[in-house]
């Protein structure tokens, strides 16, 4: 599917032995569990607080459904509060669990490099290697994809790919979603929910001989290939340790070789784990040590130093708000899976998991249903697609916690409005550091809406699903400003977009102002303004955008303001666009006037779009949705687009619905 024909130019930029005794709970070895203590710091950043680039002023006339100007009842409104920009989110620094001393030796001398044996066996003997205990599996896997596994493909985001023709080795490149899924063997969920244990073990002992065939022993260094990054490699050692009756049930010498590698990996991975490409990919690597060391023999002094390094790391990882600094709800997800299965192995093996632990999962939940919108999926934010309402029910199900979505979650950078069946996402921050970013996205200012479970207003979203029926050459434009329900100005990118999921400059800035407005006639309306200084430097313009949403759902008014960034204008004029990415039920129809479109969802219901801008034509042009398993679907977006001078100017709309 091809993207709208403006879109693909906004990625234009100017910067940028029993042997395995499965059955049993626990045996010698199996150690009590340590009670942690987590204190969380937050970091604050240095020298003077960030100001807002946006002056407090009047609020710009509004439009009606007729296009006549209109004025809400508000006499002005309050100075915008600066937030931090998302490349200075303060961290949250956690304590390693609290231990005794004798057990802080031990984890020092651990991370020394002295072998776990030395602490437990009788005269440092090493234990023969096996599993102490078999994990309850609760994350939930997708039945389609393990079909197909049975099949002998792999099934991901709609693309097959013969499992035949897998270069386990790494040497020829293929797709990252399929490099991630074969890597990190979470395939062996969804092995596991479509099919019982006696028909899914010989398929898995297959696939799993081929991979042990090509990569017979870690090496020297990460990077060598995806299968050794330390992201799928924790991932891989967990999933083994988590999986175990499905690729250690069957051929004996599979088995010891198994065994092998799994220890062999782990040894690696005490060594490399700080070497991490990000930090998701560092938390993997602590998962995997931690599972490794409650569920291997002679893992007490592994466990001591797995679990204070994972207590860092996932501090590193997170605002205080509990939305993690890449701010991609796959990210949010993909965090809260790791955390889940690590609890899994800790009760396998009789054990609490620290209280830390349990904390940040309970801070992770919020924030990810804080994207939800009413259908149950996700927004698509940071690359993620709109993820479905089944996954993340699973994922929130496996997790344990019933919670209600944070509506202002200020530093992960996302509004959240209810007002009856509608519900309005905004994203008020800069886009994520690099470091953070493994798909980052020039997403500042744009929102979605949707009324009941029917979406409105999208962005395309998906940029981490190129690969699979996404093409690839698609995910940099997917990235792109342009496909996102934003303006742009010159076609380009409010944060430069890079190749490898990077980001570059532009946006640094951003202030939010939340209120509650009561109108005339007693009905009441949520009112947001948030602006960014993206375009500053290249056009000397601030962009500020102001949504007003009736506490009924039934009319979001909005204001697109571009401001001089500077006393002294620019001269000339630049061409802007305001696009509306509509969601795949909606069929859009231009007015009569030209200045307006009507919007008819599956209820029934109709809807109509109008521009208050004499500036700017209102034209209907192809869009793309990528779907809740990662797949596109053709849509179409409302793009009001003209000219503006450099000494600024103002673009007033209203999308309601008609009786």
């Amino acid at each position: 599917m091809k993207l709208g024909a403006r879109l693909p130019a906004a990625t234009r930029n100017p910067d940028r032995s029993r042997e395995i005794p499965l059955s049993e709970a626990a045996q010698e070895g199996v150690v009590d569990g340590s009670s942690g203590r987590a204190a969380r710091k937050a970091r604050q950043p240095k020298g003077e607080p960030v100001r807002g680039v946006v002056q407090p002023g009047q609020l710009a006339p509004l439009v009606d459904e007729a296009g006549a100007n209109a004025s809400p009842a508000e006499p002005g409104y309050h100075e915008l509060l600066p937030i931090e920009p998302a490349r200075a989110l303060a961290l949250v620094d956690f304590s390693p669990p609290s231990v005794g001393l004798g057990e802080r030796l031990i984890r020092m001398a651990y991370r020394l490099g002295m072998p776990g044996a030395m602490f437990s066996g009788p005269r440092g003997k090493k234990a023969r290697t096996r599993l102490l205990a078999t994990v309850n599996n609760s994350l939930p896997g997708n039945r389609m994809a393990g079909t197909a596994i049975r099949a002998g493909h792999f099934l991901v985001h709609g693309a097959k790919t013969p499992i035949a023709q897998v270069d386990f080795a790494g040497a020829a490149r293929v797709a990252p979603p399929l490099e991630k899924t074969v890597h990190s063997f979470s395939w062996l969920t969804d092995l596991e929910a479509c099919a019982p244990r006696e028909q899914g073990a010989p398929v898995a002992e297959r696939i799993l001989s081929a991979w042990l065939q090509a990569n017979p022993e870690p090496p020297a260094k990460p990077g060598k290939g995806p299968a050794w990054s330390i992201g799928n490699t924790g991932m891989r050692l967990a999933n083994w340790l988590a999986h175990a009756p499905l690729i250690l049930s069957g051929d004996k010498a599979l088995r010891s070789r198994t065994l092998g590698h799994i220890a062999a990996t782990a040894r690696w991975l005490d060594r490399h784990v700080t070497h991490a490409e990000d930090g998701l990919a560092e938390v993997a690597g602590w998962v995997g040590i931690v599972c490794a060391g409650l569920l291997l023999p002679d893992g007490r002094p592994r466990r001591l130093y797995g679990e204070a390094g994972l207590i860092k790391a996932l501090g590193e990882l997170m605002g205080d708000d509990g939305g993690v600094l890449s701010r991609s709800p796959l990210a949010q997800i993909e965090a809260i899976a790791l955390l889940v299965r690590l609890r899994n192995c800790y009760h396998a093996t009789r054990r609490d998991a620290p209280p830390a632990i349990e904390r940040v999962v309970e801070l992770l939940v919020p924030p990810l249903l804080a994207l939800t919108h009413g259908d149950g999926g996700l927004g698509s934010w940071q690359g993620a697609w709109a993820v479905s309402a089944e996954d993340v029910d699973g994922i929130v199900r496996a997790s344990g916690l019933r919670t209600r979505p944070l509506r202002d979650v200020r530093q992960w950078g996302y509004q959240r409005v209810v007002a009856a069946k509608s519900i309005l996402q905004f994203d008020t921050a800069p886009p994520p550091l690099p470091a953070h970013a493994r798909f980052g996205c020039a997403s500042t200012l744009a929102f979605e809406l949707s009324h009941g479970p029917h979406r409105l207003v999208v962005n395309c979203g998906g940029a981490a699903s190129g690969g699979g029926l996404v093409p690839v050459r698609l995910e940099q434009g997917l990235r792109a400003t342009a496909a996102h329900s934003t303006l742009t100005l010159d076609d380009a990118n409010s944060t430069a977009v890079l190749l490898n999921g990077m980001i570059g400059s532009g946006v640094t800035e951003v202030s939010v102002d939340r209120k509650t407005l009561t109108q005339d006639g007693g009905t009441h309306a949520t009112r947001l303004e948030a602006g960014h200084n993206g375009y500053a430097a290249r056009y000397g313009l601030t962009h500020r955008r102001i949504l007003l949403l009736r506490d009924d759902g039934t009319e979001l008014r909005g204001e697109d303001l571009l401001l001089p960034a500077n006393r002294k204008a620019k001269r000339g004029k630049v061409g802007f666009a305001i696009r509306f990415h509509l969601g795949p039920e909606v069929d859009v129809s231009l007015t009569a006037d030209g200045q307006g479109a009507g919007l008819l969802l599956p209820d029934g219901s109709y809807w109509l779009f109008r521009s208050g801008s004499d500036e700017g034509a209102v034209t209907v042009e192809d869009s793309l949705w990528v779907d809740g398993q990662g797949r596109p679907q053709a849509t179409q977006q409302i793009v009001v687009q003209g000219m503006v001078s450099r000494g600024g100017g103002t673009f007033g709309w209203v999308i309601k619905r008609m009786n």
